[in-house]
C-alpha cells in the first residue's frame, strides 16, 4: 500500500523512535526537507493520534518511546529498520552517511527474465488469457510446450515464480520466470472458468521445533531465536507456499541431516501437511 505523505513521515517518527530511542524535529527536517515548525507540526499531530506512544524528555531533548508504544505505522520488524539504513526501503529514499549505520548486503546472483517474456504474461494476466510458452525445468530441461493461463507472481525468497493454470498437466503449477524460453505465444481468452486453485486457497500452519539431538542450551538458544511460545514456532502459510517457506528456514523434510547443529529445525507435523509437499 502506497503511504500518503503525512503516514510516511508518521513512519519515520515511529522507525526512529522504536529502534534508536529517541526522535527529534531534525529527522523530519532531514529526510523531508521540512521547516522546524513543519516538523515539530508533524510530531504534535502524531501525538494527537498516539499520545501513548511517545513521550517529550527534556533531559534527552527529544521524543521517547513509552513502555506502553504500540506501532501504528511501522510493522515492529527489525529488518523494516535494517531495510532503510542499508538503502532497501521503498518507504524513503535510503539513510546517509549522517544516519547510515555500518551493514553489509548480500546479493545472490540475478536470475535471466527478458522483457519479451514478461510483457506476454503481465498482458495475458490482466485481460485473463491463455499463452503457449517454452519452459525448461531441472527435471525436464529440454524446453517442452504447454499452454497456461497465467494468474500471479509469487516471490519465493530465492527467486520469482509465475502461478498458472497448465493446461497440460491439468492443474496449477509454479514456473520459475528463469526457465521460460523464447516469446510466449497469445491462445486467446480461457476456454471456461477455471478451478478453484485449492492450493492457493487453503491455509496450513506450520510447526516447527529445535532438532531433539541438540543439547539443551543449543534448543534454548534457538527457542530465543525464533521467539518460540511453548517451544514451537507456528507458521501460517498458503499450503502452495509450504514447501518454499520450508526450503527458506532450511528445514530438511527428507532426511535428517547427519549433523544436528546444521537441521537445527524439525517440521512436527509433517504428516498433517504431506499432502501439499512437493514430492
Amino acid at each position: 500500500m502506497i503511504k500518503t505523505r503525512p503516514e510516511r513521515r508518521y513512519w519515520l517518527i515511529e522507525l526512529i523512535a522504536n529502534w534508536e530511542g529517541r526522535v527529534i524535529c531534525s529527522h523530519l527536517q532531514h529526510f523531508f526537507q521540512l521547516g522546524r515548525q513543519q516538523a515539530s507540526k508533524d510530531i504534535n499531530q502524531y501525538l494527537q493520534m498516539h499520545a501513548n506512544n511517545l513521550f517529550y524528555c527534556a533531559t534527552a531533548k527529544g521524543y521517547l518511546p513509552t513502555k506502553q508504544f504500540t506501532p501504528a505505522f511501522i510493522s515492529g520488524d527489525v529488518a523494516e529498520y535494517l531495510d532503510w539504513i542499508s538503502g532497501q526501503s521503498a518507504h524513503l529514499p535510503p539513510a546517509d552517511n549522517k544516519y547510515q549505520l555500518a551493514h553489509a548486503i548480500l546479493v545472490p546472483p540475478s536470475r535471466n527474465v527478458s522483457p519479451h517474456i514478461m510483457r506476454p504474461l503481465v498482458h495475458a494476466m490482466r485481460q485473463e488469457e491463455r499463452l503457449e510458452v517454452d519452459y525448461g525445468a531441472v527435471s525436464n530441461p529440454d524446453n517442452s510446450g504447454r499452454i497456461i493461463v497465467p494468474i500471479r507472481f509469487v516471490n519465493t525468497g530465492r527467486r520469482w515464480h509465475l502461478r498458472a493454470w497448465c493446461e497440460k498437466a491439468q492443474d496449477y503449477r509454479d514456473f520459475v520466470l528463469s526457465r521460460l524460453h523464447g516469446e510466449p505465444s497469445p491462445e486467446g481468452k480461457s476456454l471456461g472458468a477455471l478451478p478453484v486453485d485449492t492450493a492457493w486457497q487453503t491455509h496450513i500452519t506450520l510447526r516447527l521445533q529445535p532438532d531433539p539431538r541438540l543439547s539443551e542450551a543449543q534448543q534454548a538458544a534457538l527457542i530465543h531465536d525464533y521467539s518460540m511460545q511453548n517451544g514451537e514456532l507456528q507458521l501460517s502459510t498458503r499450503a502452495a507456499l509450504a514447501h518454499y517457506l520450508l526450503q527458506e528456514m532450511q528445514v530438511n523434510i527428507k532426511m535428517l541431516d547427519g549433523n544436528p547443529a546444521a537441521q537445527q529445525l524439525i517440521l512436527v507435523n509433517q504428516d498433517e501437511i504431506k499432502p501439499w509437499l512437493f514430492t
